[in-house]
């Protein structure tokens, strides 16, 4: 699938592209629009499944694990999809990326559930598909705990803002060494993907552009 404009060479559209960050950096919506744009397959996290996550963000400590492994249980199946249709050559985007997984573990989980929740991550995940870009969406904790109050979805209220710190930083770390796919930081703080065409279609421009390595993307339109 290629796109382009008067006067420009065809681009290349991204097979596959994952978008990640923080609850409340806007992953799912950009998602969203970006299958709509592209006219790619929509995998979406499925975080209103899980049982234990409501009680997860009233005490974290007790609720760890079985929030973490019926997350684990659920992004494997839904990349075990990915990779059957990859038979098909489909086209696909996603608001997850399954390494991230490990990474909400690490915060999580302690010492010892930790190795219990290892053993299964490498049993359960031998192989990933490899996507053909990442986008990975950052904003401050001020800025993710008002994009959160304003969704309302009822479980999300419960989110302290000392867990959304330490969860901005937990990613901050993942993606400073992340190499495994053409990645894309995105300054989301002030982008309305939602509602303001102009954001997004920058956005798209840009995008369109990255063929490997780190990008970076500060909107000029503050």
């Amino acid at each position: 699938m290629t796109s382009r404009t008067a006067g420009t060479p065809p681009r290349q559209i991204p097979r596959f592209i994952a978008v990640e960050g923080p609850i409340g950096a806007g992953k799912t919506t950009l998602a969203r629009r970006l299958a709509a744009s592209f006219g790619h397959e929509l995998v979406l996290e499925l975080a209103d499944e899980n049982p234990f996550l409501e009680s997860f963000y009233r005490e974290r400590a007790r609720n760890a694990l079985a929030t973490q492994l019926f997350f684990l249980i659920q992004r494997v199946r839904q990349v075990d999809a990915i990779r059957q249709a990859d038979l098909f050559q489909s086209s696909r985007v996603t608001d997850f990326l399954i390494e991230k997984d490990r990474l909400f573990a690490r915060l999580n989980l302690d010492a010892n559930e930790f190795e219990l929740y290892e053993t299964v991550f490498t049993r359960l995940v031998p192989s990933t598909p490899r996507p053909d870009l990442v986008i990975y969406l950052q904003a401050p904790v001020e800025v993710l705990i008002e994009r959160i109050q304003r969704r309302g979805i009822a479980a999300e209220q419960l989110v302290e803002r000392k867990y959304l710190e330490q969860l901005n930083e937990a990613y901050s770390q993942f993606f400073h060494f992340y190499d495994e796919a053409p990645l894309l930081i995105v300054n989301a703080a002030a982008i309305d993907f939602a509602n303001d065409d102009n954001h997004y279609t920058e956005l798209v421009e840009y995008l369109l552009n990255v063929r490997a390595g780190r990008h970076y993307f500060n909107p000029t339109f503050f």
